[in-house]
């Protein structure tokens, strides 16, 4: 008997997974910024972002003044909007403000990776046709011939270049001035307030549409198990990058919504970092997998007095966690409870393994990366587009307010990545079990995963056959304890080609930002290709690892795959 149209609805929609927690509220009238502010006044005096290399620090008084400063000396520049600013710098003080400020100017943030090599800057400013570009003196050679007016932080003024002191100091005189305060009208569920890059399911970097609505739901969804005892009480590490959706929303907007304070680190070093959690007091560290392997393997922690510590848990969410490493872990810092969660620049915040009421904020199952948020809808699906059962394998597609609006003037890859019905396809293969718990298995996306960073094979690819002496190249990942994942090319060489293994390399880091250069790479006399004539990435892995780790054959000898 056939299958009618409703019993086949009714089917797909048994394999629809949501919270087990009720939906909680999100408002509708509300920019971004006057979400994750509000009620900032009661807190006036308190620190709100403090850094540990210099001491500098905001009060929440001075972050609200300093943003409404920011965003009307944007104006002040003829910014209007839904323009765009591309933010160049490392983790700063000063970020959450800026960041703020662009989108209550009702402009859009962009953050770029101050280590990125010029030629990828002046690709996402072109992209994201940015009107403004933010850095300091570091990065200002990788901006100075963009074409756009430039802000620079730091202490001294560098020529031609609008100096961030006197840009906040001139916003004073225009405070009175109706003409420069007023705003267009903000849409929170329409009017874009961030466009992060991402490669998304695909190798090339595209702009993701964030709206105010957006984030704000995705905050909503992941602070509903903080309770008002909790306001105030976050002291969290901000070292995660935060040109990231993860830095600044997952931690700087969080911990200002709350209250908390954030301890701004630019750069990772093991005593810094220690040192900071211990003088800082630190409660909260979002981290990632080769930090923890620091904590666990090296032996500077013996330098430092541990019982000082008021960390009380770790979060690592942009690469996977080795079980060894997490039991390593927990078996050295009993005390300190390790979180695990799962999103994507598209979305942001997807599950966490943390802050479940029902089980006493205790963490999910090890391996898993715990329950959906409340207001989300998860399934898996097959390759024919079936959702699927519990504990069956899928591509992980999620439907919420919290999905993009889609990739920047790129109709083409938001059609293949947000379908019909509103469900953002992840590229991410994985599973739900009969407790709720989120399982990730893989993925179907080739991105590499370089110490949490995204690196697309197809980019180093493009790279590699622009060399004169390449005749073909395919980049894959492989396993590395402290990195993660490393890229690894396979080259095919012309003929007559002179150049060394290590030649080809420096070729690709001179175009490159330094966690994207290839760390190894091997000559071949094919690459192995599909019928279509898509590499077969998964057999060259497998044969590269067949080679390595069989044999000690000399670098500068092709291998035959």
């Amino acid at each position: 008997m056939a299958t009618s149209g409703k019993e086949m609805m009714a089917e797909e929609e048994q394999y629809i997974f949501r919270s087990k927690y009720p939906a909680v509220k999100v408002p509708d009238d509300m920019t971004l910024p006057e979400f994750v502010l509000q009620g900032a006044e009661l807190y006036a005096d308190k620190v709100a972002v403090v850094e540990t290399m210099t001491g500098k620090e905001y009060t929440y008084g001075q972050v609200i003044r300093d943003v409404r400063r920011f965003a009307t000396a944007l104006k002040s520049l003829g910014f209007r909007k839904g323009g765009v600013v591309v933010v160049v710098l490392p983790n700063v003080a000063e970020y959450v403000i800026i960041a703020l400020g662009i989108m209550s100017s009702g402009g859009v943030f962009s953050g770029a990776n101050p280590l990125n090599h010029e030629s990828e800057i002046r690709k996402q400013v072109e992209d994201s046709e940015a009107k403004i570009i933010v850095t300091n003196g570091s990065s200002y050679e990788k901006v100075k011939g963009l074409g756009l007016p430039v802000i620079v932080l730091g202490e001294e003024k560098i020529e031609s270049t609008i100096w961030w002191d006197d840009l906040l100091e001139a916003a004073d005189r225009y405070d009175g001035n109706k003409t420069m305060n007023t705003t267009e009208p903000i849409n929170p569920r329409t009017d874009l307030c961030a466009l992060p890059f991402s490669s998304g399911t695909t190798g090339k970097s595209k702009g993701v549409m964030l709206t105010h609505r957006n984030l704000i739901a995705n905050l909503s969804s992941t602070l509903f198990s903080v309770g008002p005892d909790m306001v105030g009480q976050f002291v969290t590490l901000g070292l995660m990058p935060f040109f990231h959706i993860y830095g600044i929303t997952g931690i700087c907007f969080a911990t200002l919504k709350n209250k908390g304070k954030v301890v701004v680190m630019g750069r990772f070093g093991l005593r810094l970092f220690l040192n900071a959690l211990i003088t800082h007091e630190i409660t909260f560290a979002p981290i990632v997998p080769p930090i923890i392997l620091e904590l666990v393997k090296n032996p500077v922690v013996k330098e430092f007095d541990l019982t000082k510590l008021k960390l009380r848990a770790v979060m690592t969410a942009a690469a996977p966690l080795a079980p060894e490493l997490l039991s390593a872990f927990e078996a050295k810092f009993p005390d300190v409870q390790v979180q695990e969660a799962y999103g994507l620049t598209e979305h942001s915040c997807i599950t966490l393994s943390h802050g479940d009421p029902e089980r006493g904020h205790e963490t999910a199952k090890k391996n898993s990366v715990g329950f959906i948020l409340p207001n989300l809808e998860i399934k898996f699906i097959d390759p024919d587009g079936k959702s699927l059962p519990k504990n069956t394998h899928g591509e992980v597609c999620v439907r919420s307010d919290c999905v993009m609006l889609g990739y920047f003037k790129n109709k083409e890859e938001t059609e293949r990545a947000i379908d019909a019905k509103g469900w953002l396809h992840t590229g991410d293969i994985g599973y739900i079990d009969d407790d709720g718990d989120v399982f990730i298995v893989d993925r179907i996306k080739e991105m590499i995963k370089v110490k949490g960073f995204q690196v697309a094979p197809a980019e180093l690819e493009a790279i590699l056959l622009s060399h004169p002496s390449v005749e073909d190249a395919a980049v894959v990942p492989l396993a590395d304890e402290e990195a993660g994942e490393i890229p690894v090319a396979c080259v095919v060489m012309s003929q007559n080609s002179t150049e060394t293994e290590a030649d080809v390399m420096d070729y690709v880091a001179s175009n490159v930002a330094t966690y994207k250069r290839v760390r190894a790479l091997h000559f071949v006399d094919s690459i192995p290709k599909s019928p279509s004539g898509k590499i077969m990435r998964r057999f060259l892995k497998e044969e590269l690892e067949k080679k390595i780790n069989s044999s000690s054959q000399s670098r500068s000898s092709p291998i035959a795959i």
